[in-house]
């Protein structure tokens, strides 16, 4: 242990997700050395990916500015060229890119694809170090620099730790940031289907009594269902065979798209709100699920990451030379640029699932009517497309 020579970074990267990765790769053109740090490596996919997300038109451009959408698949990348949103009565609002004079609303690609062409992009940086398998042991700060110390006997410092490892952070637990958690009581059930009629690009969405059930397009006649809902209905999903889960959530659908034929098996995630007090320490910043969470129903999980990542990178790319990494005043201008964003979706996303929580029944006519108040609304319709397209 004691003849292991100790590597040094200006930025060290905790977590080879998607967030962490995009911002390593976002540094290519700098002359700064970064280091990720990276449990196990993306496997080769097999079929298609439960995990899929809308990547906003925004993140679409940042994540072709630093060379990696060329590199997709684009037969399994899909345009999302419309949406219809319903209530859980007689309320419906509808969102077209042609309207907003747009050429889509959104992309969904599979998580899978993305990181691992994250990773292979990382790979064939010069000032990228990808230390896999590598797992953090201890966490320590000095004035002038980070230290991890790594379970195979390793050491690393950097002038900047960056934490990019999800939810459940370890590097935010070591440097002593607390959190708070609000759980859901829910599970996001995800699957992809064959359809029986083709979705034409077009997203669709029930805010119902059992939960809120998305159908997103994947290419040709294929779906991703998000259902997110109670615990003990995930379970009873989970626990259905293949045939009669497709049946459920056709008709949970109202068989907009015909019949439902199961391509990937289901899978379920737990559902929870978590704010942090503070992204940023001296030496530290969080970004992704380290920094934030939000309830799935708006779709912009992953964004708030890439966000998260560009943000930081501009910072970074754009530093003095004699500016450090882990200068605190430079840490607390990526703080807030980033707190708005953040914080008016977490509010906005976990207000809307509140409001169409099923022991609020009686709240019913007055969300519906809100729901096709804003239909007949062109002007609020486009502002609300105009930030889904930027965000």
């Amino acid at each position: 242990m004691g003849d292991n020579p100790t590597m040094k970074f200006d930025v060290l990267i905790v977590g080879g997700g998607l967030a962490g990765l995009s911002l390593a790769v976002a540094l290519r053109r700098t002359q700064l050395s970064v280091g990720v740090i990276e449990g196990r490596g993306p496997a080769a996919a097999n079929d298609w990916d439960v995990r899929i997300y809308a990547v906003s038109p925004a993140n679409q451009r940042f994540l072709d500015e630093i060379g990696v959408w060329s590199h997709l698949d684009a037969c399994r990348v899909s345009r999302v060229e419309a949406m219809e949103i319903h209530g859980d009565a007689a309320g419906r609002i509808d969102f077209s890119a042609y309207d907003a004079g747009a050429d889509e609303l959104a992309w969904i690609v599979e998580s899978g694809a993305m990181q691992a062409e994250l990773w292979e992009s990382a790979k064939r940086q010069a000032n990228v170090t990808l230390l896999c398998p590598a797992h953090p042991d201890a966490l320590s700060f000095t004035a002038e620099d980070a230290r991890i110390a790594l379970g195979d006997g390793r050491r690393v410092e950097a002038a900047l730790i960056v934490a990019a490892d999800g939810a459940d952070s370890w590097t935010r637990q070591a440097a002593g940031i607390q959190v708070r958690f609000k759980d859901y009581g829910q599970c996001g059930v995800v699957a992809n289907f064959q359809t029986e009629r083709p979705h034409r690009g077009k997203a669709f969405q029930w805010f119902r009594t059992d939960g809120v059930l998305a159908y997103l397009p994947l290419p040709g006649n294929m779906i991703s269902v998000v259902w997110s809902t109670s615990q003990l209905h995930a379970a009873e999903l989970l626990a259905l065979s293949a045939d009669v889960f497709g049946l459920r959530v056709a008709e949970a659908g109202k068989q907009q798209l015909g019949e439902l034929s199961l391509v990937t098996p289901p899978a379920a995630f737990p559902l929870r709100l978590m704010r942090a007090p503070r992204s940023i320490a001296p030496r530290l910043a969080l970004v992704g699920d380290a920094a934030h969470t939000i309830h799935p129903l708006s779709g912009h999980g992953i964004n708030l990451g890439f966000r998260d990542a560009k943000a930081l990178a501009e910072l970074l790319n754009a530093k003095p030379s004699h500016i450090d990494c882990g200068d605190l005043m430079l840490l607390r201008r990526y703080e807030r640029a980033r707190k708005e964003e953040v914080v008016a979706l977490q509010f906005a996303t976990d207000g809307l699932q509140r409001l169409f929580a099923p022991d609020l029944r009686l709240l019913s006519a007055v969300r519906n009517f809100g729901l096709n108040l804003t239909n007949g609304m062109p002007v609020i319709k486009d502002l609300l497309v105009r930030y889904a397209l930027s965000a």
